[in-house]
């Protein structure tokens, strides 16, 4: 009986995929990048950096927030979790641009920008609520496992 089978892991293409390729045009991820990319995000309270400090560039506030919405709309709630979907996730590599903040990184944002992200999240939900895209029916699941 024959299988289906898969693309050579090793092919080599004429011409190279991005990862615009691999992201169709009706990804919710896409709703994410526009939203985060309209917003000003001073007027939402978050911190703003003054590049003042030595060491290494911070990333975009912007980057970050699509990650952290990201994640939290698919239940990634830990910084860890966050870390590692950056290297193997492809919408998340898109989104962000193949950025690959560590978890260090990712829970200063999160305890620096507290209550900025919680408006953030509220507004977003808003919105969605606004397009029709969801119902908000359901506010809350609770996680208890049941045997059948």
């Amino acid at each position: 009986m024959p299988y289906i089978v898969g693309e050579d892991r090793h092919q080599i293409y004429l011409l190279p995929n991005t990862l615009d390729d691999f992201v169709n045009e009706e990804n919710p991820v896409r709703v994410i990048d526009a939203y985060i990319d309209s917003l000003n995000l001073e007027e939402l309270g978050f911190q703003v950096y003054s590049g003042i400090k030595a060491g290494q560039k911070p990333y975009r506030r912007e980057d970050l927030l699509k990650l952290y919405l990201y994640c939290y709309m698919n239940g990634i709630r830990s910084s860890r979790k966050m870390e590692t979907e950056t290297n193997r996730n492809i919408e998340l590599m898109w989104l962000i641009s193949k950025l690959q903040p560590d978890h260090g990184t990712l829970s200063a944002f999160m305890k620096n920008n507290k209550t900025a992200i919680k408006k953030l999240f509220k507004e977003f939900t808003l919105m969605l609520k606004g397009f029709g895209l969801v119902d908000g029916q359901i506010v809350a699941i609770d996680g208890t496992k049941l045997k059948a």
